[in-house]
């Protein structure tokens, strides 16, 4: 066995790559190496008869053994301790997180919408500020999602969490986190983005409150959806995902174990820290984005887009193109389309659509979508503009027009998102958002000329001095 400095630095140093505190390797799905000590990672194999510095050799299998290569995710870690030294894991209560079955309240149509979820009592952790806000699929199947929200204050003290049930798609709305895995940390902004795959072991720190949204993913693990005719570049750049380089934590200390199992909440009581890789080989890893690294890509000419243009991850299910959950962002950008509609247009959907709120305002909402508040659109349910920004944007003057200091996203998913019964009775809940299309007028026109052909007369518009006229025969009576 050989010896290791215990004064051996735990986290990497600052590198010269602008990711700030710690050390990142750059790259989406890449195969990934990282030691902490010189030496931890083997040569030439994964699994030597004895591993080096005294390690235990151990595989995390984020896909079955014979997935194709493609999709194939993997890690060898090369740890203090093997995961299995642990005690029996028991139920622990499981709070405001639910697991699916969604199906507490039968499904809504209407369209629902949320103030941001008050911050929790002084001394509440990630774990006990998990809340949970809708979901649809079958954890048991490894189908569909939940939407969750996350508010603490409290950074997790001798307390880690994993989650078996799906991977963890962060999206800070206030205050940074430091997500500490057992594959080394990430520090994660809001306007930045986070994974933590299924089954990885983590702990979360805060500097103060923070807050924001989670999207747990029971699917196929998110990718990068396919560019089609945009061609190799834009989007989401596969260079711009960091993924962490090893640290590890060592020390006979009592610590408590998480996990996410089946939907409900369990615990074991370990006498050491799980985060004890000290060097790790693979592409089953953790990994954080800038989503002010997007190269946001609109019309040039005329109409608004489909919003999949902005898709950053997409999980995939079995039908070409149809996500199990897509995540999409709506960043700053500039909008320039002629004779257009430029905010999104009125829409019914068969996916059905969560939004939060990071910050700024979101361009088709003049008001009462805030920061960290959300919005649920659920198959077929008609949304779009509020009446304010319907009458703003049909008369405005077409100039370039850049949309800044906003940052808003969506879940996407294939199936109805289910909200949870305390999410339907929550005192922030918007029992009034219908009332924000309730200003929508009328004004269509249709009458009779001295010819008794039908004319339309549209609106004038600031472009306009003269209505123009459309007229056809017609022998129906003037109207």
């Amino acid at each position: 066995m050989v010896d290791v400095d215990p004064t051996t630095v735990r986290t990497h140093a600052t590198a010269s790559n602008g990711a700030g505190e710690y050390t990142y390797q750059a790259g989406f799905g890449n195969e990934f190496a990282s030691e902490v000590v010189p030496g931890a990672l083997p040569s030439g194999r994964n699994s030597p008869q004895r591993a080096p510095l005294g390690l235990f050799a151990e595989q995390l299998s984020g896909t079955a053994f014979t997935q194709p290569r493609a999709v194939n995710r993997r890690t060898w870690v090369y740890r203090i301790m093997p995961s299995a030294a642990h005690p029996k894991f028991s139920r622990l209560g499981h709070g405001t997180l639910r697991g699916t079955p969604f199906d507490e309240i039968e499904p809504d149509p209407n369209r629902l919408r949320w103030d941001p979820l008050p911050m929790p009592a002084t001394g509440t952790d990630f774990i006990d500020g998990l809340y949970t806000v809708a979901g649809n699929g079958d954890i048991r199947t490894r189908s569909g999602m939940a939407v969750h929200l996350y508010a603490a204050d409290q950074s997790m003290t001798d307390r880690y969490f994993v989650d078996a049930d799906g991977e963890l798609l962060f999206v800070p709305e206030q205050g940074a986190v430091l997500l500490r895995t057992e594959l080394g940390p990430l520090v994660v902004s809001p306007g930045e983005i986070a994974v933590v795959p299924r089954g990885i072991r983590f702990a979360v720190d805060l500097t103060g409150s923070a807050r924001g949204y989670l999207c747990e993913n029971f699917g196929a693990a998110f990718t990068l959806p396919e560019r089609g005719p945009i061609g190799a570049n834009g989007l989401a750049n596969e260079r711009d995902f960091l993924s962490p380089a090893a640290a590890y934590e060592d020390g006979a200390t009592a610590v408590q174990v998480v996990q996410k199992f089946g939907g409900n909440l369990w615990a074991a009581d370990y006498d050491h820290s799980p985060l004890d890789v000290v060097g790790w080989h693979g592409n089953y890893a953790p990994y954080k984005y800038d989503t002010a690294r997007f190269m946001t890509i609109g019309t040039i000419s005329f109409d608004h887009p489909d919003p999949s243009i902005f898709t950053v991850l997409t999980s995939p299910s079995e039908s070409p193109g149809l996500a199990n959950v897509d995540f999409v962002i709506f960043p700053p950008r500039w909008l320039v389309g002629e004779d257009t509609f430029r905010p999104p247009w009125y829409h019914r959907n068969i996916m059905s659509e969560f939004m939060g709120l990071v910050h700024g305002v979101y361009d088709a909402k003049a008001e009462g979508f805030l920061p960290g508040g959300a919005s649920l659109h659920n198959t077929f349910t008609s949304h779009g503009p509020d009446a304010e920004t319907f009458a703003r944007a049909s008369t405005a003057e077409l100039r370039p027009q850049k949309i800044g200091g906003t940052l808003a996203f969506m879940f996407e998913s294939r199936w109805m998102i289910i909200p949870t019964r305390q999410a339907m009775e929550a005192r922030h809940r918007q029992d009034d958002y219908d009332a924000i299309w309730g200003s929508l007028t009328r004004s269509f026109r249709v009458l009779a000329c001295k010819r008794r052909h039908l004319c339309t007369f549209p609106p004038i518009s600031r472009s306009r001095t003269r209505r123009s006229v459309s007229c056809w025969p017609s022998t129906a009576r003037p109207i």
